[in-house]
């Protein structure tokens, strides 16, 4: 699957709530076959997906290396959230 359909697949994914890293990553892997992709690279590199906070205990990894959550400009707007600003590249 080329870059712009999982782009595709992702936006999709977040249009009714903004997700965390991992479970756009999860989202991946069941629904593509997907392995081994910079899933915030990805997220990152999107001009309609924000990076609206950070899950500091998610149960996913380790505290000290929060994930980021995202979601579309389209949603951030529609619920007026803000968007965060550079995070020091956590995702």
């Amino acid at each position: 699957m080329n870059e712009n359909n999982i782009r595709a697949s992702i936006k999709k994914y977040l249009s009714k709530k903004p997700r965390n890293t991992a479970e756009i990553s999860s989202f991946l892997s069941k629904n593509n076959n997907l392995t081994n992709l910079d899933v915030a690279g990805i997220l990152g590199s999107d001009n309609s997906i924000v990076r609206i906070g950070i899950i500091r205990n998610s149960g996913v990894i380790d505290s000290a290396m929060p994930l980021s959550e995202w979601a579309t400009k389209d949603w951030v707007n529609h619920h007026g959230r803000s968007m965060v600003n550079n995070i020091n590249g956590d995702c």
